[in-house]
């Protein structure tokens, strides 16, 4: 990443736009029976990929005192019963370390450098092709053995297809320009799922055990 900015002013002389969007899922595993080798990928790709962008672009943007990071996270890090809990510890700790990112660059006094979070729903990507082709050898061999079966088979199946009809990636890019120019913190692709959020956080006030909410 060190080198990616240094090849980047050489060649431009400056950044404006970091995007901080490396990403891979797992799941299959109960939470007990995961592996150090699974939390170390996941938590080594999904967080301190966002980790490093920051760490070596702000000092960056900050000295010439204008730029945009734009960190992703994920619905998964907004709301409970999202799924496997590997990917939502990782995208909970990408919103929460974007909310400080915030707060120290408000503190800094410099208006012209600023962080936005992106939350979506489901995209249409190759995420599970990707995550799958990237694991390392000891995350492979982990995966249940019965991944053939026909209950894993409907989950698959259910998360492609949902994943199929997913938004558009080209129209992402441009709900984050949008977001860029108006200067928001909060980047969320999905307004039909904001009631799973306010589900969430009336949970959380209520002292309530957490629950799942409905899209909607």
């Amino acid at each position: 990443v060190d080198e990616l900015a240094r090849r980047a002013l050489d060649a431009f002389g400056a950044v404006h736009v970091v995007c901080n969007n490396a990403g891979v899922a797992h799941g299959g595993v109960p939470t007990w029976e995961s592996t150090l080798q699974d939390w170390e990928w996941i938590v080594g790709v999904n967080l301190m990929g966002v980790v490093h962008g920051v760490r070596t672009f702000t000092p960056i943007l900050l000295e010439q005192g204008e730029g945009q990071i734009v960190n992703t996270a994920s619905m998964a890090g907004l709301i409970s019963g999202a799924g496997n809990a590997l990917y939502g510890v990782t995208k909970h700790a990408v919103v929460a370390l974007s909310e400080a990112l915030f707060n120290e660059l408000a503190a800094q006094g410099k208006p012209g450098v600023r962080v936005s979070v992106r939350c979506p729903g489901w995209i249409n990507t190759k995420i599970l092709e990707s995550s799958e082709r990237n694991q390392p050898e000891a995350v492979r061999h982990h995966l249940p053995q019965d991944r053939t079966s026909p209950e894993s088979e409907i989950r698959r199946k259910m998360v492609e297809s949902m994943l199929a009809s997913g938004l558009d990636p080209r129209r992402v890019g441009d709900l984050v320009l949008e977001a860029i120019r108006a200067e928001r913190f909060w980047i969320l692709t999905h307004p039909q799922w904001k009631s799973m959020i306010r589900h969430r956080v009336e949970n959380i006030l209520e002292e309530r055990d957490p629950t799942p909410a409905a899209i909607g």
